[in-house]
C-alpha cells in the first residue's frame, strides 16, 4: 500500500512540475517578446490606473520595468473557472505519441497552475457520455493537488468504447453552476460532426450556459497530421472507430479530398455558430504545444477584466 501511495505522490509531483515549467516558460517568453499589444497581470500586481491612490505602487518593479504597477490583494480577484475535460474514447487518438486526452490533461494542469498563481478559483468537470464528476471551485493548494489527482485518474484509466454526449453534459453543468464563471471545454467536438440536428442541440446546450452569463471557450483538440491533414501512408488502411468499434478498410489517397472537404464544412459551420453566440473556439493542435492554449486563455481573461 505504501509503495502505491509513493508512486501516486511522485506522479502528482511530475504533473505539477510539468505545469510549472510550461507556465514559467510561457511567462518568460511573454516578458522577452518584442510585441506589446498583449500583457499578463498576475494576482500580485496589476497596472496602475491614473487617479487612484499611490500607496500600493510597487516602486522596485517601476525601477525594473519603467511601468507603474499596484500590489494586488487576494480579495481583488474573483474570476471563477470551470475546466471541462472530454474523456470519451475518441480522445485516446492517436495510439502513438501523446494523444488528445493526454494533451488536454497537461494543458488543463498548466491552466490550473496559472489560475493558482493568479488566485483565481477553479474547478474540474470530467465527462464522456455522462457527467462523471464536477468539483467545487477553489483556489487553495490542497484543491489544486486534489484536482491533479483527478487528472491522474483520467490519464491512467482512459475510457474504452465510450461515446460522447456533450450536449446532455453541458445542460447538466449549466444547471449546477450558479455564479457567473468562465467555462473552458477541452474536446475533439466529433460527436456532432455529421448530424445537423445534433449540432443544433449542442448549441442549444451552449446557449444554456450563455443565458446564465457564463463566458465559454472551446479548445477543439486535434491531431493535425492525422485528423486534419489525413496524412497516412499511400496504401490501404484498416480504420476502427474508437468509440463504437465499427471498422472500415479504405485507401487514404482515394478519400482524402472528400474527407477534408466534409471536415472543413463542419468546422466552418461550427465557427459560424460560435461567432453567433459569442463563443471563442480555438483549434488546439497537439503539435502546437501548450503555450498556445495559455495565450488564448489570457487574451480572453484580459477582455473580461
Amino acid at each position: 500500500m505504501q509503495l502505491k501511495e509513493d508512486q501516486e505522490i511522485r506522479q502528482l509531483a511530475n504533473l505539477e512540475l510539468l505545469a510549472r515549467q510550461v507556465v514559467e516558460g510561457f511567462i518568460t517568453g511573454l516578458h522577452q517578446s518584442p510585441f506589446h499589444g498583449f500583457s499578463v497581470e498576475f494576482a500580485e500586481h496589476r497596472l496602475y490606473n491614473s487617479g487612484e491612490s499611490v500607496k500600493n505602487i510597487d516602486w522596485k518593479l517601476l525601477a525594473r520595468t519603467d511601468k507603474l504597477f499596484v500590489k494586488q490583494f487576494e480579495e481583488e480577484t474573483n474570476l471563477r473557472c470551470y475546466l471541462l475535460l472530454d474523456t470519451s474514447s475518441s480522445m485516446n487518438f492517436p495510439d502513438k505519441g501523446i494523444n488528445k486526452l493526454q494533451f488536454s490533461i497537461y494543458a488543463i494542469a498548466s491552466l490550473m497552475y496559472l489560475f493558482k498563481k493568479q488566485r483565481d478559483a477553479f474547478g474540474l468537470c470530467t465527462f464522456s457520455d455522462k457527467l462523471d464528476r464536477i468539483s467545487p471551485v477553489k483556489s487553495t493548494n490542497t484543491h489544486l493537488f486534489y484536482l491533479y489527482a483527478e487528472l491522474e485518474k483520467a490519464y491512467n484509466q482512459p475510457n474504452v468504447n465510450t461515446a460522447t454526449n456533450i450536449t446532455k453534459v453541458l445542460h447538466q453543468v449549466a444547471g449546477q453552476i450558479h455564479q457567473r464563471s468562465m467555462v473552458i471545454i477541452f474536446s475533439d467536438m466529433l460527436e456532432n460532426s455529421l448530424n445537423p440536428e445534433k449540432m443544433q442541440a449542442l448549441f442549444a446546450a451552449i446557449q444554456h450556459l450563455k443565458y446564465s452569463k457564463h463566458e465559454v471557450i472551446i479548445f477543439n483538440v486535434c491531431d493535425k497530421q492525422k485528423e486534419h491533414d489525413f496524412n497516412f501512408d499511400n496504401r490501404p488502411h484498416h480504420f476502427i472507430d474508437i468509440e463504437s468499434g465499427e471498422q472500415v478498410k479504405v485507401h487514404p489517397g482515394k478519400i482524402r479530398e472528400s474527407y477534408q472537404s466534409a471536415l472543413q464544412k463542419y468546422h466552418h459551420e461550427l465557427e459560424l455558430k460560435c461567432a453567433q453566440y459569442h463563443i471563442d473556439i480555438i483549434d488546439a493542435y497537439i503539435e502546437d504545444g501548450y503555450q498556445h492554449v495559455l495565450k488564448e486563455y489570457l487574451i480572453k481573461r484580459n477582455k473580461m477584466v
